[in-house]
C-alpha cells in the first residue's frame, strides 16, 4: 500500500480524514482486484472535484480578467481545465506515484495515463474540498494550476487554433488550409498521429496527437509559429 503521509509532508496538506485521501487516488480497476478493500473508488470525489475546479477557475478569470468578454473567458477556462493541463499538474505533484490501479492498469501510458491523471486532479480536489472546506480547495488550485495561465494566454491555447489559422491563411494567403495524416503508429488504445497542414500543395507545418483532431490542432499551431501570426 502507497505511503501517502509523505504525499502530505510533500504538499504540506495534512488531511483529518485518511480514507478520503486514499479514496482520491483510488481506480475503480484497483477494487476489481483487491475484494479486501472496503473502500469506494473515487469516481464521486472527482464529479465533485470538478464541479470545485470549475468554480475556482471561473471566480478568478472573472476577477482578474474584468475587461475580458464571457466568451474568451470561457476559452481561457477550457484550456485551463482540459485534460493535458490538469494531468500535466499531476505529474508535477507526483501523483503518479501514488495511484491505486490494476495491474492492467498500471502498464498504459499516453493518453490512457493522462486522462486517469487529470480525474486523479478532480478527485483530490474534490476529497480535499470535503475534508477541509473550499478554502483549503481554493489554495491548492491556485498554487499548483494557475501558474499554467500566463503559458495559456501567451501561447494563445485558448483560441481555436484551426479556426484562427483560417482565418489569418484566408485573410493572408487567398487559401483555405487542407489538412492530411501523415504517419500513424503505435496500439489502438495509444495510437500517435502526425498530420501536415497545407497551403494550397505547399506543407506549411506538421503536429502530433493522440487522435487526428489533436495532431490537426497541434499542426494548425505550428503553422501560426511559422507564419508568425499572432
Amino acid at each position: 500500500m502507497k505511503d501517502f503521509s509523505e504525499l502530505e509532508k510533500k504538499l504540506n496538506i495534512e488531511f483529518k480524514n485518511k480514507d478520503l485521501l486514499m479514496q482520491a487516488f483510488l481506480h475503480r480497476s484497483y477494487l476489481n482486484e483487491n475484494a479486501n478493500i472496503k473502500m469506494a473508488h473515487n469516481e464521486r470525489l472527482e464529479f465533485l472535484g470538478d464541479a470545485v475546479l470549475e468554480l475556482v477557475v471561473t471566480d478568478y478569470l472573472y476577477k482578474e480578467f474584468s475587461d475580458k468578454p464571457e466568451g474568451e473567458l470561457t476559452a481561457y477556462r477550457a484550456a485551463l481545465v482540459n485534460t493535458n493541463s490538469i494531468s500535466d499538474a499531476s505529474k508535477k505533484l507526483g501523483f503518479e506515484d501514488y495511484l491505486l490501479l490494476s495491474k492492467g492498469e498500471a502498464k498504459d501510458t499516453g493518453k490512457a495515463r493522462a486522462y486517469i491523471l487529470a480525474n486523479t486532479f478532480e478527485s483530490f480536489t474534490g476529497a480535499l474540498y470535503l475534508d477541509q472546506g473550499y478554502g483549503a480547495a481554493q489554495k491548492f488550485i491556485e498554487t499548483h494550476l494557475f501558474p499554467e495561465l500566463k503559458n495559456v494566454i501567451a501561447q494563445g491555447l485558448w483560441r481555436d487554433a484551426k479556426s484562427f489559422v483560417q482565418e489569418k491563411s484566408q485573410e493572408n494567403e487567398g487559401v483555405t488550409p487542407s489538412y492530411k495524416v501523415l504517419n500513424e503508429k503505435g496500439p489502438d488504445h495509444d495510437k500517435v498521429f502526425t498530420v501536415g497542414i497545407y497551403f494550397r500543395d505547399q506543407k506549411v507545418a506538421e503536429g502530433k496527437g493522440s487522435s487526428k483532431q489533436e495532431a490537426e490542432t497541434a499542426a494548425a499551431r505550428k503553422a501560426l509559429e511559422v507564419k508568425k501570426w499572432s
